[in-house]
């Protein structure tokens, strides 16, 4: 039975698809040199689409390190809208942010504080919004929404004499209003 290895992920940007496959042959044989091969299934050419490159390409986009590269809408500082290959968080990432945020059980961890809480989830809130909105904000728009979501059901938890819904949605307003940076995604997010 022989071991299979395979290389750690690496990214080459070409200018022309040609390149690209020179570029891809020439790691390939280093590769093969060194006792290693690339990954079939992992391996391909990628087309950048965007606004300056309109050809057609088998695959337009790419996951690389929590990032789902490609063709999105961007705006110019002029208010002009185009389309450029970006990053953004990738659909694996977001799941796995939604997974951890059930694992921690927000709302119930009633035992604390409003401040306690604040404390405890703006660390981990202000990490993902550090690496994952750094390149296009509105992508990781989602997760916090998430993390909204369980604040207000932890809220509705923690204090029962806001059950009815009018109630509670004043009380939840106020907050905002009296808090606005308690949270650290707050300060991006427009709907709370």
């Amino acid at each position: 039975m022989t071991n299979k290895r395979f290389a750690d992920d690496a990214i080459v940007h070409c200018t022309s698809r040609a390149q690209a496959e020179r570029v891809l042959a020439g790691i390939a044989k280093r590769m093969a040199e060194v006792g290693l091969r690339l990954h079939p299934d992992k391996t391909r050419i990628v087309y950048c689409k965007d606004s300056n490159r309109r050809g057609d390409h088998e695959h337009t986009s790419f996951t690389f390190l929590g990032y789902a590269f490609r063709p999105r809408e961007a705006r110019s500082r002029h208010g002009v809208t185009f389309t450029s290959f970006l990053p953004a968080m990738s659909p694996e990432a977001l799941q796995a942010k939604c997974d951890r945020l059930r694992e921690m059980r927000i709302p119930k961890r009633t035992d604390l504080t409003l401040d306690d809480l604040a404390r405890w989830l703006n660390p981990i809130v202000a990490g993902w919004i550090n690496y994952y909105a750094r390149y296009y904000r509105v992508g990781v728009d989602p997760l916090l929404q998430r993390v909204s979501s369980y604040l207000r059901r932890w809220a509705a938890k923690k204090y029962k004499r806001l059950r009815g819904a009018k109630r509670f949605d004043r009380w939840w307003t106020g907050l905002l209003g009296r808090q606005p940076t308690l949270f650290v995604h707050w300060r991006l997010m427009r709907n709370y």
